[in-house]
């Protein structure tokens, strides 16, 4: 009998202990789901590509490039049939543009003149392009790579578009190029007569510059330049003919006035 007792009493004291864990299990279980709730994310609509367009707008009114970027990204991702797919390709890339990131906005432009060589925009998106490597143009006396680059993608864009709103602004662009490219050869030319004593490579590059940019403003700088060397060489009827003809065409600059008075020299003695 006092065995019965006492398991008895044991068994209602394990009863007593169970019960406060069970509803602890049952309320941690519902806390559990409560908080998966918490942190389930719920499926977001799907806005209408004309307030994505709008919402990237402003954004980008705001120079707020990253959130406009990605108002254009969702337009591009899940609405790409529709109007607005084209032109926000384009803003993604002037977003990026406009951050300075052109490494990025040059990728997005010709990712759009891929999609869409033909667009409304095109001849704008290409002059975006050249001008994402104009804008990185370097100093004369560093190498001139994007400036080549920027001037091929300007006469693309003259050639492909030519009736474009951008064509003469392109065109002015391309002579500036040029001009910094006539520069660079002017500038080496001087490095190789002042720095390395080595005349026959200045007068490669000189010759250069009057036979591929004959319409620069370095042209003047580069006969006398020339002209000096064959005075140095003692070719001295050659060098007598360019200061002539400096002195004739380019009598208002520099180049031909100094021209001026080395003939002046020449006929004294």
């Amino acid at each position: 009998m006092a065995q019965n007792s006492l398991l008895t009493h044991l068994y209602r004291m394990a009863r007593r202990a169970a019960a406060p864990c069970a509803l602890a299990l049952a309320v941690g279980l519902g806390g559990c789901a409560t908080i998966e709730d918490m942190f389930r994310q719920k499926p977001q609509a799907l806005l209408p590509a004309t307030d994505l367009y709008q919402a990237g707008e402003q954004e980008m009114n705001r120079k707020n490039y990253l959130a406009a970027r990605a108002n254009f990204q969702k337009i591009v991702e899940r609405h790409p049939q529709s109007n607005y797919a084209a032109k926000a390709r384009f803003l993604i890339g002037e977003t990026y543009f406009r951050e300075g990131n052109f490494d990025k906005a040059v990728k997005e432009f010709e990712s759009f003149l891929s999609f869409f060589p033909r667009h409304e925009i095109s001849d704008l998106v290409q002059f975006r392009l050249a001008m994402s490597y104009y804008d990185q143009m370097k100093p004369v006396e560093q190498d001139q790579g994007l400036t080549v680059k920027a001037m091929e993608q300007f006469k693309k864009l003259v050639r492909e578009y030519p009736d474009s709103r951008y064509a003469s602004d392109a065109l002015a662009k391309i002579d500036i190029s040029r001009g910094r490219l006539a520069q660079k050869e002017l500038w080496v030319a001087a490095y190789y007569l002042q720095n390395e004593n080595n005349p026959v490579a200045a007068r490669q590059r000189l010759e250069g510059v009057l036979k591929d940019y004959p319409r620069s403003l370095v042209v003047p700088e580069a006969l006398y330049r020339l002209a000096d060397i064959n005075a140095r060489e003692g070719r001295t009827e050659e060098a007598l003919q360019m200061f002539r003809k400096l002195a004739a065409e380019y009598a208002y600059t520099e180049w031909g006035r100094r021209a001026s008075q080395r003939l002046r020299t020449a006929a004294s003695n």
